[in-house]
C-alpha cells in the first residue's frame, strides 16, 4: 500500500494568498493558484503529519533523492524554519513558527467554517486562519531534485489581521485637511 503524501493541517495562518486567480512568480512561467501557509510550531501533531508526508515521498524516490544508501544533501524540501529562512526571519507572522508554500496549477476550492464556498477575495486573504489540505510530490527538474507541495483545497476558520503593507482610506485620509 502506497504510504499516504497528503496532510489535511490544523488550524494555520496563510500569506502571500493566491487562490482566485492564478499569477505567474516570474515572466514566462506558467501563472499558478498559490499559498504560504505559516504553521505554529507548538502544532506538533499537523507538523509530524507533514514531516511523515515528506519522507514518504522520499522513500518512494529513494533511487532518485539517495547516492549510495545516503539522502543527497542539496535535495531541497518545502518545509522551511520561519526563525531562520532569510526571507522571513524579520518578518513577525513567521517567527516561532514553520512554514511551506503550496501551489496548483487546478483552482483550488476555498470554504467557510461550514463548508460554503467562498468566492470574494476580500473573505480569504493574506493573515486569515483556517486549514489546508495538501499534498507531497517528489520532483527532479533541470537539476533541482525534491519535494515540492501541491495545493488542494483550502477551509477559512476566522479572520486575522491583514498582512502585507496595505492601508485603509481611513488611514490614509483621516487626519489630512489639506
Amino acid at each position: 500500500m502506497e504510504k499516504s503524501t497528503k496532510v489535511v493541517t490544523g488550524k494555520v495562518r496563510f500569506s502571500y494568498v493566491e487562490v482566485f486567480q492564478p499569477r505567474a512568480m516570474e515572466e514566462g512561467q506558467t501563472p499558478k493558484y498559490s499559498v504560504s501557509i505559516i504553521i505554529p510550531k507548538k502544532d506538533k501533531k499537523t507538523l509530524a503529519k507533514i514531516e511523515e508526508a515528506i519522507e514518504n515521498v522520499i522513500e518512494a524516490n529513494k533511487a532518485k533523492f539517495t547516492k549510495n544508501g545516503k539522502r543527497l544533501s542539496s535535495l531541497q524540501l518545502p518545509l522551511r524554519d520561519g526563525d531562520e529562512d532569510e526571507r522571513k526571519s524579520d518578518d513577525p507572522a513567521y517567527a516561532n513558527a514553520m512554514f511551506l508554500n503550496a501551489k496548483s496549477n487546478r483552482k483550488p476550492g476555498v470554504v467557510d467554517e461550514d463548508l460554503n464556498p467562498i468566492l470574494e477575495a476580500s473573505e480569504f486573504y493574506s493573515g486569515c486562519y483556517g486549514r489546508a489540505s495538501i499534498s507531497f510530490y517528489g520532483f527532479d527538474k533541470n537539476g533541482n531534485k525534491g519535494v515540492a507541495c501541491s495545493l488542494n483545497n483550502l477551509q477559512k476558520l476566522e479572520d486575522g489581521e491583514p498582512l502585507g503593507s496595505m492601508s485603509s482610506p481611513e488611514s490614509d485620509f483621516g487626519d489630512d485637511l489639506m
